[in-house]
């Protein structure tokens, strides 16, 4: 079975010590190489899981330069790319903004090789995207170090026709279930992180239930603040739902919702330009408050929610998302890269509520 951990502490542990780690090599830096990623820091896993993670980038960087127009199955097209692949594979050169995102996932990565090997194979051996073949599982072990012994007694059992996913994953399941002496003591990690940032197991462990308990409904908030704590959709919906009001205003209120059209689907365009209410609540002033930074103002919550969310997960895609958004000069740029470039992207059409979000930090970002 695998160990139960505060998933939140962890996230922010990796982050701060990915910021340490980088705030020391870029003092001096201006880029990072091959040579220096292979040894970036004292705990071998880490760099191999940033290796991985860059290799896996590369890969799809790669996919990319397929076109309709020539055959790329051709046999010297082939080797052409493998030579490139091989060339460019020596020459790693990365600037800080693109290496700390992809650091903090490895060092986030590598708690879990140790808390919960399910996942790690879940994702560092499964999540390939053609099909699943023992070679291509035991060439994954190139990438592990911290009990590379147990992935690879596992990968032994296979016959070469397991290639069904859910099947290798509950096969992996039942090993480790019994083989846990095998798995490598969470203290013997932490003594390895505690010299480059102090963490204790009581910090990765997961905090007592009330730590995790539903929060306390707030008490009722005036009409005027719905707009302000609810997703935006929801919000207009609740425009129009009828309230107590004075009686002397109460006929020009309903004659104007009257005219509103109904069973029209808003663009998410429509959506952006409707996400600003009309209010002078002190929270409604707090939440139009301009920010300096995407990054730095979306709280580890909303982080999750979008990536989750919006990225399926791919926290990587997320963080280069933040960056680019926050590179922009206007806000008219970022809001069509919202809804002209990513929306179509990755299919945002019934994820209205999460982008509405989005694009209210993004206006918020260049009030």
């Amino acid at each position: 079975m695998e160990d139960k951990y505060n998933q939140l502490h962890l996230e922010r542990y990796s982050k701060e010590l990915a910021n340490l780690l980088c705030d020391r090599h870029f003092a001096s830096h201006d880029t990072l190489n091959g040579p220096q990623l292979i040894s970036f820091t004292p705990i071998k896993q880490v760099n191999l899981f940033v290796i991985k993670e860059l290799l896996l980038k590369w890969h799809q960087e790669m996919a990319n330069l397929r076109s309709p127009y020539f055959d790329y199955e051709h046999e010297e097209v082939k080797e052409a790319l493998l030579n490139f692949m091989n060339v460019i594979s020596r020459k790693i050169l990365m600037k800080r903004n693109a290496f700390e995102p992809l650091l903090q996932k490895a060092i986030y990565d590598t708690f879990l090789v140790v808390l919960a090997p399910v996942t790690t194979f879940e994702e560092k051996f499964l999540r390939i995207q053609e099909e699943i073949t023992l070679p291509k599982l035991q060439e994954n072990l190139r990438y592990i170090d911290i009990d590379k012994a147990l992935f690879a007694g596992f990968i032994d059992t296979l016959s070469p026709s397991s290639r069904d996913r859910e099947y290798i994953l509950s096969r992996f399941k039942l090993y480790i279930n019994a083989n846990q002496q095998q798995r490598t003591p969470l203290s013997q990690l932490l003594s390895q992180f505690n010299n480059l940032l102090p963490i204790t197991e009581e910090e990765v462990k997961e905090q007592a239930p009330a730590a995790y308990a539903a929060p306390k409904p707030a008490p009722p908030a005036p009409v005027q603040e719905k707009d302000v704590v609810a997703p935006i959709h929801t919000a207009q919906r609740e425009a129009q739902v009828p309230v107590a009001r004075p009686a002397m205003y109460k006929q020009e209120d309903d004659d104007a919702e009257d005219e509103a059209p109904v069973n029209v689907r808003p663009t998410l365009n429509d959506n952006f330009r409707k996400a600003t209410p009309v209010s002078s609540s002190v929270a409604d002033s707090h939440s139009n408050r301009k920010i300096d930074s995407l990054k730095n103002s979306i709280s580890i919550n909303q982080r999750f929610s979008f990536i989750n969310e919006l990225f399926d997960g791919d926290n990587l895609t997320y963080y280069q998302t933040i960056q680019t958004l926050d590179n922009f000069t206007d806000a008219q740029t970022a809001t069509q890269y919202v809804t002209h470039t990513l929306a179509p992207k990755y299919d945002w059409t019934k994820k209205q509520e999460h982008v509405n979000k989005l694009l209210r930090l993004v206006e918020r970002k260049f009030a």
